[in-house]
């Protein structure tokens, strides 16, 4: 009976079932190659190096590859890895299926479309609610079934609607302190601002980038998706409703080298910006310091310009946190 990866302790050999959920083909520092692997279940995530490979070990252990792994698990520098003894490809006659192995985020996807649900009510204008409402119905399975990145934030199932609520309940607190803000709009740009990754991303198992997402990315996406949903419904598009509910979309990177068209030009786009940005942050550092044994540093978070974070020793509220992954 195989365990899961992450129910495994440090020194134990372990026999598993799992997915490559990143491959790399690199070079050590004397000139040998090796494969940077990222192994994933249910449970979570672990890496390991596969050492002395070749063109052909990278093209036979890709990304999206389900094998059986044979190793231990060891820590290197306070994190956890796989010292490889062995890698099998397991065929599909073997019966697995790819969903077996991913991780879905830690709260329940029907408790989040209700709450979700209950923050669209908050919106009072009629165009942004009928606009959200109409692309949250015409998404639903896709929205609460996505992650909301293939590899870095909020990368499990259901990722993207976890990241959505996490943001609407900040904005709320935010709007509950400063009452100069316009909830409505604040609301409905948290709804929207990443709906074009339903088109971006390929789905929660194996992600990757589909041609839109490449050649478009997920802002420009859901700009289309906001004008479309506005012509159905009969709507002025260039009335000031429709044209303020763009600018939050398409402005909520906040900066031109981090891929917005626009920089934030409302209070509320600002704000949308900010709160992406620290919500998105949060969970990577939370992550990368759940991964990481009290009194040591995570690795470096290249999202957070590289910084390494210190997890420690006495750490009551971590421990206690529902597991990220």
């Amino acid at each position: 009976m195989y365990k899961h990866l992450l129910d495994y302790n440090d020194g134990e050999e372990l026999e598993a079932i799992v997915l490559i959920k990143n491959s790399q083909l690199r070079h050590t520092q004397k000139g040998k190659l090796y494969l940077a692997l990222s192994f994933g279940d249910a449970s979570g995530e672990i890496r390991g190096n596969y050492w002395d490979a070749t063109n052909q070990d990278a093209a036979t252990y890709s990304s999206g590859t389900i094998v059986e792994l044979d190793g231990k698990r060891e820590e290197y520098q306070g994190q956890p890895q796989i010292k490889i003894y062995g890698l099998r490809v397991v065929g599909p006659e073997e019966g697995y299926d790819l969903n077996q192995f991913v991780k879905s985020a830690p709260e329940e996807i029907s408790s989040m479309k209700d709450e979700i649900n209950q923050y669209v009510f908050e919106i009072l204008n009629p165009t942004w609610n009928r606009i959200v409402r109409y692309l949250l119905k015409k998404w639903d399975k896709r929205f609460f079934d996505y992650p909301a990145g293939k590899s870095n934030h909020h990368a499990v199932r259901g990722g993207l609607a976890y990241h959505t609520l996490s943001m609407l309940r900040d904005a709320k607190a935010i709007a509950d302190n400063y009452s100069q803000v316009d909830r409505s709009l604040l609301y409905a740009g948290c709804i929207l601002h990443d709906m074009g990754k339903v088109l971006e991303l390929s789905g929660p198992v194996a992600t990757q980038y589909t041609t839109e997402g490449n050649l478009i990315g997920h802002l420009v996406l859901i700009d289309e998706q906001i004008m479309l949903a506005a012509r159905e419904l009969n709507f002025d598009l260039e009335s000031e409703d429709v044209l303020l509910l763009r600018h939050m979309v398409l402005s909520h990177h906040g900066k031109f080298e981090y891929g917005s068209p626009k920089l934030p030009a409302l209070l509320e786009a600002e704000l949308l910006h900010r709160i992406d940005d620290l919500d998105a942050s949060l969970y990577a550092i939370t992550n990368a310091l759940q991964n990481t044994r009290p009194g040591n540093f995570t690795d470096n978070i290249m999202s957070q310009g590289g910084r390494r974070f210190y997890r420690p020793k006495n750490d009551e509220a971590l421990t206690k946190f529902k597991k990220l992954e």
